[in-house]
């Protein structure tokens, strides 16, 4: 039987793609003379056996979050307990939340264990951990309605003192099920697998409860080994009202703002129907022809949008899009 687990250098000769069945990363690294190649040789040992050791705890990883000692075993499982935790005693959550963001810091952690990196990032469809020494940047560029192809409409260049080591995208049309409306939250974090949490937890905050324009199904009825069981969540958002979507995000930065007060995340930028927030700790969003501001709010013309991390192009990336380049060679 053919290996399922593929590992292969993209042609541009710096990307790393691996791939196992959900499980789909592109991976970069730069540093002293082999330490990228050594680098992407320990991200591919360690990618081998993640998706058996997530399989074999999946049930307690499906089932809601409780306060207390972590009960997962090995070592992504636990990542995803630690970060959807700080969760459990306010609302349903499951590790699962979390699970391509534990992924990504862990193939970070194995390659920062191998090589000295000035650089780095593990982009898990687009939860993405970062590594970033000395003066070294990231630049990450937020694109309209990332389900479709759209232009780049506001960027952020983030580095190393900003402490931010993961950045995360949630909302009702991206790649996983949301309880809200957003069309997208994207938030910053010090690892993947925490902005993954409160992405989730932020996106389903942006919401206009028993609204007749949103419309929603039991989660199970969509995927039946769904971790959300039968709670409802979002197939479709009609048109809505301006004060309507005023109304839905101000709940959405109400929280993003709780979680920046609580020290758990570092940012975060909401959008729906074309209205974009952030809070007042976002590292300087700026369109790419004006000069960078610590916050913004911005009205779409045509009434879409929504935010993702995206750049250049990857394989078999599917929902949000995302990638990163740094500050001095990208635009």
């Amino acid at each position: 039987m053919a290996d399922p687990r593929r590992a292969r250098l993209l042609p541009d000769g710096r990307r790393l793609h691996l791939q196992h069945g959900p499980i789909d990363l592109v991976v970069e690294a730069a540093g002293p003379h082999g330490a990228a190649a050594a680098a992407r040789e320990a991200a591919t040992r360690r990618f081998a056996t993640i998706l058996d050791e997530l399989c074999g705890e999946l049930p307690l990883l499906r089932s809601p979050a409780v306060p207390g000692p972590a009960r997962a075993h090995g070592a992504v499982a636990r990542r995803m307990e630690a970060a959807v935790a700080p969760f459990a005693e306010t609302g349903f959550i499951t590790p699962m939340a979390a699970v391509a963001g534990a992924v990504a810091d862990e193939i970070l952690v194995a390659m920062l264990a191998a090589a000295p990196l000035r650089r780095a990032y593990v982009n898990n469809g687009g939860d993405i951990a970062l590594h970033l020494d000395g003066d070294e940047t990231f630049r990450i560029g937020l694109v309209d309605r990332p389900d479709r192809a759209a232009g780049l409409f506001g960027t952020a260049c983030i580095g190393r003192a900003d402490g931010i080591g993961g950045v995360a995208t949630s909302g009702w049309r991206g790649r996983s099920f949301s309880l809200g409306i957003a069309d997208a939250v994207t938030v910053l974090a010090r690892s993947a697998a925490a902005a993954a949490a409160a992405a989730t937890v932020v996106a389903n905050a942006v919401d206009l409860p028993g609204h007749p324009a949103v419309t929603r199904a039991p989660a199970d009825s969509i995927q039946p080994d769904s971790d959300l069981g039968p709670r409802p969540v979002t197939r479709g958002v009609g048109e809505l009202t301006p004060g309507e979507i005023d109304l839905a995000v101000s709940r959405g930065r109400a929280r993003a703002d709780g979680l920046v007060s609580r020290a758990l995340i570092a940012g975060a930028a909401l959008h729906l129907q074309g209205l974009t927030t952030t809070n007042s700790s976002w590292p300087g969003l700026a369109r790419p022809s004006t000069n960078a501001r610590s916050t913004g709010q911005e009205r779409g013309r045509d009434g879409s949008g929504g935010p993702a991390w995206m750049a250049g192009p990857s394989p078999a990336m599917t929902g949000w899009r995302a990638a990163v380049e740094g500050c001095a060679a990208w635009l």
